[in-house]
């Protein structure tokens, strides 16, 4: 027998005996939505807690130990203050003796081992795999109104609980925000690292639960990290690396139902085709992704790369056109998108669009426009912030002025604009550049030059140009 129990029996034999003699105790629902009950409870107030449970559900002492396993007496004594319910064991058999739904227990108690429901008690919780439970079966309307209102916030307590802060979602789109703008000036390997880390952390995070809102930030931020690792793989000329992780960007863009990072990711297939095997695809690419493209800086980019990939495939017209819906996106003014937002890589400024446009001219033979627009694009590149400075996309404008100079003769013009490309180093040779290369050798082995020693040495220097490359793929059954 406890020293605080009163009674002339043990709790547990003075239970039994209720149990036969009454019916068994219960809280209604309606005590659970009390402000002072819920205030009592936030701040661990048992002995307050039980005055005001009692008050309002009308019971006595002896229900309350009924209910909780606790003593008379030291019922008693903790309503008067002069015990303290401070074993978290004890005090979530409390709470869950008198049928405390979830929503209003502190982290101690939620899910804490004590608190397995007796047969009594009424049943919450709406985890995922929780049937929905059905209202008590009762002809008083207050009763059902207040039994819906508790599983009510019972529910919206599980839907709001999360395993990612706010904090950390700013997090993660702080470290996609700087990885896309390092991306454009520093070397590839810097950057792969970290970004396949933040891939990696996002989809740990989707694994779990979260409310909707933040579950729509972190799909955009996944499809974001996966079209980003779609560049690098294709910068490194991994092109089948770079189409899975176009697929994984695009599943992501479907779930969260994302126009930008549709259009975007359509895009960068786009761009991806045009420099494979498979152009003609580009613009099948190209025109899928301008449906889905708000204006502004996204609109303009789809647009160039429609016609780049136009223009090489000897289709001037459609190159033209595209040109020209290019200069019409640059006259409109749009708010950034859900990309553009990151900056970086995921921009198309100025420079980048006189670069394409040069890249477009220089495809369909018409060389002294595409030196124009190039040599634009690298004083812009030159003269603007850091981070939009694109060592790739400067060194391939580069080589359309090479071109351009080779072709009208001008060689000793051509090697001195090929110096800064012979110089870059090897962790800034993106593939694209090394393939680009080839194509300046083969110029420069024209018969019309065979006679020009300083064509022959810069060919000889463009031959032996080695640009990123991947290990060799390993052989699969």
């Amino acid at each position: 027998m406890s020293q605080y129990n009163l009674e002339d029996r043990c709790a547990a034999c003075a239970r039994g005996k209720r149990l036969g003699a009454h019916p068994v105790p219960h809280v209604p629902d309606t005590v659970w939505l009390d402000l002072d009950v819920q205030s009592a409870i936030t701040a661990w107030d048992f002995g307050r807690a039980s005055r005001l449970i009692r008050d309002k559900a009308g019971l006595r002492q002896d229900d309350m130990a009924f209910m909780t396993g606790l003593s008379q007496g030291f019922l008693s004594m903790l309503e008067a203050g002069n015990r303290r319910l401070t074993n978290i064991d004890k005090a979530a058999r409390f709470l869950q003796g008198v049928g405390a739904p979830d929503a209003l227990l502190g982290p101690p108690f939620r899910g804490h081992s004590a608190l397995s429901t007796p047969a009594h008690a009424p049943q919450f919780g709406y985890g995922r795999d929780v049937i929905w439970p059905a209202v008590s079966d009762t002809t008083n309307l207050n009763e059902l109104a207040a039994q819906a209102a508790v599983q009510s916030l019972q529910f919206t307590d599980e839907i709001t609980k999360s395993n990612v802060s706010d904090v950390e979602l700013e997090r993660l789109e702080s470290a996609l925000t700087q990885i896309a703008v390092d991306y454009v000036h520093a070397p590839l390997h810097q950057v792969f690292t970290d970004l396949v880390a933040t891939r990696d952390r996002l989809l740990f995070l989707l694994s779990g639960h979260q409310p909707l809102g933040q579950t729509s930030e972190l799909l955009l931020l996944a499809g974001t990290s996966c079209l980003l690792l779609g560049h690098a793989s294709q910068n490194l000329g991994d092109e089948d690396a770079a189409v899975a992780q176009l697929q994984a960007a695009w599943t992501f863009a479907q779930q969260a139902d994302n126009n930008d990072l549709r259009a975007w990711v359509k895009g960068t297939a786009a761009l991806i085709a045009e420099w494979s095997t498979h152009r003609k695809t580009a613009l099948d690419y190209t025109r899928q992704a301008i449906r889905l493209a708000p204006g502004g800086e996204t609109r303009i980019r789809i647009a160039a790369i429609e016609a780049r990939a136009a223009a090489r495939i000897g289709d001037r017209g459609t190159a033209m056109a595209a040109l020209q819906e290019l200069q019409r996106a640059r006259e409109q003014k749009a708010a950034p998108d859900a990309l553009t937002r990151f900056g970086g890589l995921l921009t198309f400024p100025e420079a980048k669009q006189e670069y394409y446009m040069g890249g477009t001219f220089a495809l369909l033979g018409e060389h002294q426009r595409a030196e124009k627009h190039a040599t634009a694009a690298i004083e812009l590149y030159e003269s603007g912030p850091r981070e939009h400075r694109s060592y790739g996309d400067e060194a391939l404008a580069r080589l359309d002025i090479v071109t351009a100079r080779i072709v009208a003769g001008e060689i000793e013009g051509a090697g001195e604009q090929l110096q800064p490309l012979l110089e870059l180093p090897a962790n800034r040779r993106i593939r694209q550049l090394g393939d680009a290369m080839e194509g300046v050798a083969r110029l420069l082995e024209e018969p019309r030059l065979a006679r020009s020693r300083l064509a022959r040495e810069l060919v000889d220097a463009t031959r032996g140009y080695k640009a990123i490359d991947t290990p060799a793929k390993a052989l699969t059954p």
